[in-house]
């Protein structure tokens, strides 16, 4: 089973992330579940949301503890709450930020996990170009299948064009390819230093 924790701000997607990231995972045929955890229902409150995939069904109910891979939508919560907490040693860490490791303090984390297991990607700058609106959950989507190679980009595109209607789909999708494309740099570059 791979468990990921997804750890934003309402208002962020966070929820809508987890969603779309087991939508992804059923349209390759595997079993999914997603739920959130958040506790008051507010823009800009901390929230965290769920997602487990698997080739059999899940029958776990719990919060990930856990987490092969975390996506953190919302840098400022690596100050303020313990997002990387249970993060396997062998596990994924996609942050949505244009600063670089050593800004948000974090060269310790990327220094213990295996080569390329770790990526910024500047989500909300690449939301903003193409949506129209800083909303990074879309585009953390994208380079999340580039970073684990988990899912397809198609079926995480074929999840978004499901669940918005065409217009906020055709933004939310270049998002997604875009952040997809800049993973894969990334990944490219630590492959070739």
């Amino acid at each position: 089973m791979f468990q990921i924790r997804v750890h934003g701000r309402g208002g962020q997607g966070v929820v809508t992330a987890a969603e779309l990231l087991s939508v992804a995972a059923f349209l390759e045929g595997r079993h999914a579940q997603a739920f959130p955890s958040f506790g008051s229902e507010r823009t800009g409150a901390p929230v965290a949301a769920f997602c487990r995939i698997d080739d059999v069904p899940i029958r776990l109910r719990e919060p990930v503890f856990e987490p092969d891979a975390l996506i953190i939508q919302d840098p400022t919560l690596l100050r303020q709450h313990s997002v990387l907490d249970g993060l396997s040693p062998t596990g994924f860490v996609l942050v949505n930020s244009a600063r670089t490791w050593a800004q948000l303090g974090l060269t310790d984390v990327v220094d213990r996990l295996p080569p390329s297991h770790a990526v910024l990607v500047p989500a909300s700058a690449l939301a903003l170009t193409h949506i129209g609106r800083a909303v990074p959950n879309a585009a953390l989507l994208g380079g999340f299948a580039a970073l684990c190679g988990l899912m397809s980009l198609g079926s995480v595109v074929a999840a978004i064009e499901a669940r918005f209607p065409s217009a906020v789909a055709a933004g939310n999708v270049c998002a997604a390819r875009a952040a997809f494309e800049h993973v894969l740099a990334e990944i490219r570059e630590v492959a070739h230093a």
